[in-house]
């Protein structure tokens, strides 16, 4: 749609309040809002938590007074079946506002353009598009999750200027410096899960937590198929305080899946044996349990198998000026590609340098 500066300078608005939300509101999408009257905003809100008001109703509110001229603008179409909450479309239509601005039509089912008809219908005048990009971009993790079923995967990694993830002898402490991990830590403090392969647990021996705890409490997912998780390890010592899964196949021991479960994990048995069968049953289960987001944090191989199923949505790779050497070192592998013009290629690219660090990110920009 065509918009004018003022339009645009709003809507932005709206996405930045939207953002707020990260890692408090899914698996809802994050929403944001700004009434104004003219030149003027007069109200603004956004989604703050799961099962809270939404970003409209928090506008409306934090308007008072509204005149009958005035527009919304809101980064999502507005829901219009009652859920935790009532609907929003009849808190607009009755706060008496008649121009509502949306970036993004929301492919929920139970709303998909009812939203938009409902206060057509109503007597409003409804304009949809304004950056709709930005907006498609914030939520994509929330859009995936609704139209595939499946949640949002971030694959994070640490390496050397060789593409090194570690040592022959599997040492890998610490390859990323201090300001990378920290970062690490603030996007596991946001994540639903952290994942990680059975033989990164045992050598790595990792806790798999956000340090300082983050607005979420990751659950720890180790696939390990013949649940030869140790006992000693420090995730099932914390797997009564902290949620713990472990993904094994149909042909795990009963007798070491039963002290798995008696020290708190829990045992999720996919019925297949093969690598990449488990990878996508395990897809779907988290995905039914309502993850939006999972972080893929090792090893190489796992890492490679998840790129190898065009399972990867987001990338966060921290390179470090160090070479470590030897053709036995593991870096990302997998099943691979077979042609330079079948590797997937980062999209939305950041480079940012944490002291002697260079950290990227960037998305796979599949639909």
């Amino acid at each position: 749609m065509q918009a004018s500066a003022k339009e645009i300078r709003l809507m932005t608005r709206a996405l930045e309040l939207a953002e707020q939300g990260l890692g408090y509101v899914e698996p809802n999408p994050m929403v944001g809002c700004v009434i104004a009257h003219h030149d003027k905003v007069i109200g603004e809100g956004w989604h703050q938590r799961f099962g809270g008001p939404h970003a409209e109703v928090e506008a409306i509110r934090n308007a008072g007074s509204i005149p009958r001229d005035a527009t919304l603008y809101v980064t999502l179409e507005p829901c219009c079946h009652q859920g935790k909450t009532p609907p929003c479309t009849v808190a607009i239509i009755q706060a008496g506002i008649r121009r509502v601005v949306i970036a993004q039509r929301d492919p929920f089912p139970q709303v998909d353009g009812g939203g938009i008809e409902q206060l057509k219908q109503q007597g409003s005048k409804v304009e949809v598009g304004l950056l709709e990009e930005q907006a498609k971009e914030l939520n994509a993790p929330y859009v995936k999750l609704i139209k595939t079923g499946r949640p949002w995967v971030i694959a994070k990694w640490a390496m050397t200027l060789d593409g090194k993830l570690a040592t022959r002898t599997g040492d890998s402490r610490w390859i990323s410096n201090q300001l990378s991990r920290a970062v690490v830590h603030q996007l596991r403090g946001r994540v639903d899960a952290i994942m990680v392969g059975r033989k990164t647990a045992q050598l790595d021996d990792p806790q798999l937590t956000a340090r300082p705890t983050g607005v979420r409490i990751p659950t720890r997912i180790i696939l390990d198929s013949q649940a030869s998780l140790s006992l000693e390890s420090k995730l099932v010592r914390t797997a009564k305080e902290t949620p713990v899964i472990v993904v094994v196949s149909k042909d795990a021991q009963a007798d070491k899946c039963l002290q798995l479960s008696d020290m708190g994990c829990e045992l999720l048995k996919l019925q297949v044996n093969d690598p990449q069968e488990q990878m996508e049953k395990l897809l779907d289960e988290l995905g039914r349990r309502r993850m939006t987001n999972v972080l893929v944090e090792g090893g190489g191989e796992v890492i490679g198998n998840f790129f190898a199923m065009n399972a990867i949505d987001e990338v966060h790779v921290f390179i470090a000026p160090k070479i470590i050497g030897s053709i036995q070192a593991p870096t990302i592998a997998g099943w691979g590609v077979n042609k330079i013009e079948d590797a997937p290629t980062l999209q939305k690219t950041k480079c940012e340098q944490l002291d002697d660090n260079l950290y990227l990110s960037g998305r796979l920009g599949r639909d």
